[in-house]
């Protein structure tokens, strides 16, 4: 899978660009605040309809214009998918695959693998469990279609169970029977949730800690735990067992929308014992095992992003990465870089095929 063909409209700081793109390697370089992580973001929202960065279409857009659109031209398996998207204010954004307009966004999730390392993925272990959910959500829908349907579908009826315990509270009478509706819909949704889930633990935890031993050396264990309610009991005793709790609360305590994953480190929480180094290395491992995965399962190699690597990991630790891309789990790669000579430099020596471009101010320019 690869990019050939890039154009942006009225997108972040950019108000047009168009950019022919290496099957391989491709560089963007320039000093921060000029656009480079912008262009990144633009190829991850061809990939998922939505930005990495910003979940506010219209926030996207440039200035005070009043659109923006989006287009890229891949090559998958050696057939071409042009992608495109618009957004206008005030209007629901529009989809396009080879021209003909999506009914639903969320099919077009997974057609475009893709894994994006970003300085932001720190907030992984910093920020609560959505974080961690969502990273779990956006690789299992890259391949399996019926677990994005469900939580779609999981999340509608979650809001409306929401939606009437604030009622309840508001008319100060609790209707159990009414309650009871949404609750199957959370059972019927939430169970297969939480089985895709387990089970893609099961197959990702070995790929994971396999990449974090080659690239620490192996110097310590590692660990991704799963944490469900469903775990301790059914889904129907859990729903049954908080309804009183809920009741107060007006709003629902239990299900797979509360679901964890704990990172672990020689059996410790990474978060309060790790390293900064070793939380590092923890993360990339968790982005370069989602790469191999996603080749694994869907027979495709998926394009990855890089995001100011340099700035984030020490030189030994790019060095390893760079030794990992040049593997056949990433059918294209994308590195931004503040230095104009150095990865430049790097892939000359390494002999390895590639394309530079400098950003500048909004403006791109092949090298």
């Amino acid at each position: 899978m690869h990019l050939e063909k890039l154009q942006l409209l009225n997108f972040k700081n950019y108000a047009e660009a168009e950019l022919q793109l290496s099957p391989h390697i491709n560089c963007f370089l320039g000093n921060n605040g000029q656009g480079k992580t912008n262009l990144l973001d633009a190829i991850f929202y061809l990939a998922f309809c939505k930005s990495f960065f910003n979940p506010i279409d219209s926030q996207l857009i440039k200035d005070e214009e009043g659109f923006m659109s989006l287009s890229g031209e891949f090559n998958r398996d050696n057939e071409k998918e042009k992608i495109h998207v618009g957004v206008k204010k005030g209007q629901k954004k529009q989809l396009k695959r080879n021209k003909k307009v999506y009914d639903k966004l969320a099919d077009h999730i997974g057609l475009i693998p893709l894994v994006m390392i970003s300085p932001s993925d720190s907030l992984l272990i910093l920020e609560g469990s959505e974080v961690r959910r969502r990273f779990l959500d956006l690789i299992i829908s890259q391949f399996n279609r019926q677990y994005l349907d469900h939580l779609i579908q999981y999340n509608k009826a979650l809001s409306q169970r929401n939606r009437l315990l604030k009622k309840f509270m508001e008319i100060r009478r609790f209707d159990e029977v009414s309650l009871e509706v949404w609750d199957e819909q959370l059972m019927k949704y939430g169970t297969p949730i939480y089985e895709a889930r387990e089970q893609f633990i099961i197959k990702f935890l070995p790929l994971f800690q396999k990449h974090y031993e080659f690239i620490s050396g192996n110097k310590e264990t590692v660990d991704l735990i799963y944490q469900s309610q469903l775990k301790e009991q059914s889904f129907r005793d859990n729903l049954l067992n908080s309804r009183e709790k809920d009741r107060r609360l007006t709003y629902t305590s239990t299900g797979t929308h509360k679901d964890d994953l704990s990172f672990e480190i020689e059996g410790k929480s990474l978060k309060k014992f790790g390293s900064q180094g070793q939380q590092k290395t923890f993360l990339l491992s968790l982005k370069l095992a989602q790469a191999e995965f996603l080749k694994n399962n869907k027979s495709i190699a998926p394009i990855l992003l890089l995001d100011d690597i340099y700035d984030k990991l020490d030189e030994d630790r790019v060095a390893k990465l760079m030794q990992v891309i040049q593997k056949d789990w990433f059918g294209q790669v994308f590195i931004s870089d503040t230095h104009a000579q150095r990865l430049p430099k790097l892939f000359d020596a390494l002999e390895t095929d590639y394309k530079a471009f400098n950003i500048e101010n909004g403006e791109v320019k092949s090298v």
